[in-house]
């Protein structure tokens, strides 16, 4: 089964319009305003197509901000059943600071198919498409930067990794020093971090870390329809999260995720630029009109591409 094409520009309205409406806030301080105001027009929007939605990943808890909550029902409730994931602004800090990097993002797939990741941590590594096994989250770091070396042709010290620059990285950051690796830090911004390996043009061979489960599921879904490498492993806190994670009917707590066991089968990505970014320009007003770069993926018809366009506001 696929998706009918017709409904990636349906999306990408989405996802355009909640960036437009957040691009309002960008540099006003305000991190949960700029969100609130993604997430009522992306309700609002999702309302408007003919559709059954579930959202089996929504607005998480992590960041205490308002939410497209998780089990929420969206659509007309005609057409077709999909699961759907959000994260209507990721990179808050970015929008409310007007730093570049803030996108609105949210990702479809038939029903039953997109992982339902619990709102906690996951570690995860992404690269380009590679060989089976070549990379693994259960090697060392050593053996992984090593294998991906090799197969790309490369010295080590022209390997170069994306990864947050957050404490619980140090000891990370450390040991890719002592390796000699080019190193992208990055403050937030878990999904375009992990968008950088799918073209060569960013210049990020692999992409690593801890960050969040829900954006993790985010960027797999793009990022499978690159053919690209993904596996991610849930991490527990606490016995809350522990006893989320059950009833959502996870039993391994240290199960190590495949790409296809996150994202099954086909799907639609869209990210729509809030502030500009090496991926994605941010949404600029003109007069009467608006101006939004979405980079979006459907993988069954191969289609991957940043996509302008040139919108009347109050349409």
């Amino acid at each position: 089964m696929t998706i009918d094409k017709q409904f990636i520009d349906r999306f990408i309205n989405v996802s355009s319009k909640a960036a437009l409406a957040s691009s309002y806030l960008v540099g006003k301080k305000d991190k949960n305003a700029a969100d609130q105001a993604a997430v009522d027009s992306m309700r609002s929007e999702l309302n408007k197509i003919d559709m059954t939605a579930e959202v089996v990943i929504g607005e998480g808890t992590l960041d205490e901000a308002p939410m497209l909550f998780t089990g929420e029902i969206l659509g007309s409730k005609n057409g077709p059943s999909f699961d759907i994931a959000v994260d209507p602004v990721e990179g808050t800090n970015f929008v409310a600071n007007n730093l570049p990097g803030g996108i609105s993002v949210l990702a479809i797939a038939e029903k039953g198919n997109l992982f339902n990741a619990p709102e906690t941590y996951m570690n995860k590594i992404a690269t380009g498409k590679i060989e089976k096994g070549l990379i693994d989250l259960d090697y060392t770091l050593e053996k992984n930067i090593k294998n991906l070396a090799n197969f790309n042709n490369k010295k080590i010290s022209s390997i170069t990794v994306c990864i947050m620059d957050r404490p619980r990285h140090k000891k990370i950051i450390d040991e890719l020093k002592d390796l000699n690796v080019n190193l992208r830090l990055i403050t937030d911004g878990d999904v375009l971090g992990a968008l950088y390996v799918t073209d060569p043009k960013y210049k990020v061979d692999m992409y690593l870390g801890i960050g969040g489960g829900p954006e993790g599921v985010l960027a797999a879904s793009a990022l499978d329809a690159f053919g690209s490498h993904f596996q991610g492993r849930l991490i527990f806190d606490n016995d809350k999260e522990i006893k989320e994670a059950k009833k959502m009917g996870i039993i391994d707590l240290h199960k190590k995720y495949e790409l296809n066991e996150i994202v099954k089968g086909d799907s639609i990505f869209c990210a729509t630029g809030i502030t500009t970014s090496d991926v994605l320009n941010g949404i600029e007003i003109k007069d009467n009109k608006y101006i939004s770069e979405t980079f979006v993926t459907h993988k069954d018809s191969n289609f991957k591409k940043i996509i302008k366009k040139i919108n009347h506001i109050n349409e």
